[in-house]
């Protein structure tokens, strides 16, 4: 169960990291990012961020410029949070929203071929 403190956190998280990666961050490859999710565990030890890019070309180099960049944007987020801990940062590509799309095409791939069984 996930408490109200750690979700105020996530949102914070979420907030920061977005623009630490639009504004602070000189890296090229971090450009196109957008976070979707940040899971800290209850020990603030790890947080998990979720992300997708808008070139899909550009999964692994992103991936690889958010890892290589951790340890930067943990700076950047001591100096603007007010808590003991900042969690070690580990990014996670998103596929959620190819597997909504892969879904919907399944999905009126079988309304067309009901569609057709019926005529």
């Amino acid at each position: 169960m996930v408490t109200f403190r750690i979700e105020r956190l996530n949102r914070e998280f979420l907030r920061l990291i977005a623009d630490i990666l639009a504004n602070r961050l000189k890296n090229d490859a971090v450009r196109g990012v957008v976070l979707t999710q940040v899971d800290c565990s209850r020990d603030l030890s790890h947080a998990k961020v979720y992300y997708t890019v808008l070139n899909n070309d550009r999964i692994e180099e992103a991936g690889h410029a958010l890892e290589a960049s951790s340890g930067k944007i943990r700076g950047f987020l001591g100096r603007e949070m007010h808590i003991k801990q900042i969690p070690e940062l580990h990014f996670i590509f998103d596929d959620s929203e190819k597997k909504a799309r892969d879904l919907e095409a399944l999905i009126d791939r079988v309304i067309k071929e009901d569609s057709h069984g019926k005529e």
